[in-house]
């Protein structure tokens, strides 16, 4: 009796000693994390004002997100649409083949199930609806709004980030000379500040004054700044953005591309197989993991861009490069806590959509099975 004892004594010590040395973790886990998210939730849904002696807080429901979606700052938030001209239904139609598409080969996979198809029926309605949305504001006589601007840096972004720093990765594979000194060169961006490359960009964009001065004056364009019109000054952000994060592409691409086994491509070769054929049956879908992480990755920080619009063009020419980070920043410097906190909530609805759905229709997560 006394040894049963004694044994449920040291199974309970045993299980408080483990609770005692996780609660500290814990605490610092909720304190860190947790209580602020349920306090930015909060003040989202209220209006924040400083009053003598302190503040006051008032719930206001979902005021901030009405003004934000049907208010005063629609035009701002989601910007003004214009019906589409026929070469943006084309690529609209486009674009909802490819979602078919992706459908159909879910359907046709081993994994499918009634609610894994109507959760990614649903998430390709959305999918569409918005995609109409942001040609509707990129058409003739549209403007785009700092949620559509701030998908636009993503994707245009990650495509040109990702497609480069996989060049360049397969570049310096092939064994050619001085590739060590290029690794390092091609990480140097990578190693500056976002403010530093914003003013960096910011002097390159100015014809007038920058350091390429000359070569502006040769070909007639001094006196200009890419920064005075809309789309020069987002292509302005786009590509400062890209320069500095392309290295990351570069080095996790070409650390997944140093760790492939040789012998399926001398296996391949072996049978006669070209170059982009082992590129396209054996590098691409054993990148497509790390890739799928990567994109994930630089998907998240994209959406969190704001140095550059800031300091290169300040979000203008009105607000034609404003981020929605940095919308909610300007938000909070005017002390509207509860816009700030609105569009914060927007951003993290956005993102965790876009990363979800992301996840979901594309095919072959893993280089040895499909999508479940």
């Amino acid at each position: 009796m006394l040894g049963h004892w004694r044994v449920g004594l040291a199974g309970w010590l045993e299980r408080v000693a483990g609770l005692a040395f996780l609660l500290p973790a814990v605490a610092t886990v909720l304190l860190l994390s947790i209580f602020p998210l349920i306090l930015s939730l909060y003040l989202a849904f209220s209006r924040l004002r400083l009053v003598r002696g302190g503040y006051d807080i008032n719930f206001v429901g979902l005021a901030n997100f009405r003004k934000l979606l049907f208010g005063s700052e629609q035009r701002h938030f989601l910007g003004v649409f214009a019906p589409l001209s026929p070469a943006a239904w084309l690529v609209f139609l486009a674009a909802v083949a490819l979602v078919a598409f992706l459908l159909w080969g879910y359907l046709r996979g081993r994994t499918r199930s009634a609610l894994g198809f109507f959760s990614r029926l649903v998430t390709a309605l959305i999918l569409t609806t918005g995609f109409y949305f942001i040609l509707a504001s990129l058409s003739g006589g549209g403007r785009p709004g700092t949620v559509i601007v701030t998908v636009v840096y993503v994707a245009v972004g990650l495509a040109i980030q990702y497609a480069i720093g996989l060049i360049l990765a397969l570049l310096t594979t092939q064994r050619l000379p001085g590739q060590r000194l290029f690794r390092v060169i091609f990480l140097l961006p990578m190693m500056i500040t976002p403010v530093g490359i914003a003013y960096m960009f910011w002097m390159l964009a100015d014809t007038g004054k920058g350091p390429l001065k000359p070569i502006w004056n040769l070909i007639g364009l001094a006196g200009t700044s890419w920064v005075n019109d809309p789309w020069g000054a987002r292509w302005a952000v786009m590509i400062g953005d890209t320069w500095q994060w392309t290295p990351l592409m570069f080095i996790v691409l070409l650390a997944a591309l140093e760790g492939q086994p040789l012998e399926l491509i001398e296996a391949a070769l072996m049978d006669g197989a070209t170059r982009w054929q082992i590129f396209r049956h054996i590098t691409l879908p054993q990148l497509l993991p790390v890739s799928l992480t990567l994109i994930l990755i630089r998907l998240i920080e994209g959406f969190k861009i704001i140095d550059l619009p800031n300091v290169l063009t300040n979000g203008g020419p009105g607000t034609a490069t404003e981020s929605l980070t940095l919308m909610a920043y300007f938000a909070w410097r005017t002390l509207d806590l509860g816009g700030a906190m609105a569009m914060a909530v927007s951003l993290l609805v956005v993102v965790m959509f876009l990363a979800v759905t992301l996840v979901n229709l594309m095919p072959g997560r893993t280089a040895g099975g499909g999508a479940s």
